[in-house]
């Protein structure tokens, strides 16, 4: 079986799953009675699947390695939050291929606890990766940088895909996403402003040192 036939199988298993567990209810819904409304055999549902709580997520392994991926080979001259910024992008473009499955899914999460829990594991999982990145990349620098830089462009990715998935899929989630990521830059410009210093060489005259005192005076409160 090719890798796309082997994909195609693992979702079609989802989508039969997520419209059994709706129609039927989560807890009346068993992994044989998916398998044969999917046409596949029982083992084929756990070769994809570790059990019953990972039917409506056949995709988020998949974005995960996405996201590990772009960090992975980001260019490494590059801003570290801009390389994060590009994968969260890509991360939910990748999404939204599936709009069907992604509007199916919610709905599930809204009414299913359990489901809902492991969704919040898999952000989980995504904030470890750039929070890691992050950590390693962005160098010297209060130690709180990194996880708040993480922690926001996480937050700003679900509020786009949650205004979307709440509408219907009718709101333009990619330029939520951009703007918000607007905003981050602009939150990383101003606190890299507020750790600028200006380093100079200037002759030893008593014109410098009254010039000097009088920069001190007036900038008392930063130093």
């Amino acid at each position: 079986m090719t890798s796309q036939r082997v994909r195609d199988t693992k979702y079609r298993i989802a989508e039969t799953a997520m419209g059994m567990f709706l129609d039927q209810g989560y807890e009346n819904v068993t992994v044989e009675a998916v398998a044969e409304a999917a046409q596949v055999s029982r083992r084929t549902v756990f070769r994809h699947f570790s059990g019953k709580v990972e039917l409506p997520f056949p995709d988020h392994a998949e974005r995960i390695a996405l996201v590990e991926r772009r960090l992975r080979e980001g260019d490494p001259d590059k801003d570290p939050v801009e390389v994060v910024i590009a994968a969260t992008e890509d991360s939910l473009r990748d999404f939204l291929t599936r709009p069907e499955l992604v509007l199916q899914r919610y709905q599930l999460t809204r009414v299913v606890t359990e489901l809902r829990n492991r969704e919040v594991i898999e952000h989980e999982r995504y904030v470890a990766h750039t929070l890691a990145y992050l950590r390693e990349r962005l160098g010297e620098g209060p130690s709180y940088r990194p996880m708040g830089l993480a922690a926001v462009i996480d937050a700003i990715h679900r509020s786009a895909l949650g205004d979307w998935v709440r509408s219907g899929g009718r709101t333009d989630a990619v330029a939520q996403l951009q703007t918000g990521m607007s905003w981050v830059r602009s939150l990383v410009a101003r606190a890299d402003d507020d750790r600028a210093m200006l380093v100079a060489v200037l002759p030893d005259s008593d014109l410098t040192r009254r010039g000097l005192a009088a920069l001190r005076d007036a900038a008392r409160d930063e130093l």
